[in-house]
């Protein structure tokens, strides 16, 4: 059986940027003490006889040749769009 310790915790706290006191710690402590006795319970069940379940809804992936479209849409069309443009460019504001 695995133990967590308090240094564990705090250590994932840390890494989690989480600032805990000494009861959540202990809680934390539990509960994971708990999640990781349910983990142990399903490793001792006999798998196996059963096939793996990839995709259980019965979807599949849909494929379609990836071709360019040609369109009737130029530069010029598309720059009139643009609320202001400079030197055939979309003109934004600045960012920082």
């Amino acid at each position: 059986m695995t133990t967590i310790t308090r240094d564990d915790i705090q250590k994932l706290a840390g890494l989690s940027n989480l600032h805990l006191s000494d009861d959540e710690i202990l809680s934390l402590q539990g509960d994971l003490k708990a999640v990781l006795q349910y983990v142990e319970q399903l490793d001792q069940l006999n798998t196996e006889d059963v096939q793996p379940a990839y995709q259980v809804t019965g979807l599949q992936n849909i494929v379609r040749d990836d071709t360019v479209a040609e369109g009737n849409v130029n530069r010029e069309t598309l720059l009139a769009l643009a609320p202001d443009t400079k030197d055939n460019q979309i003109k934004v504001p600045k960012v920082l």
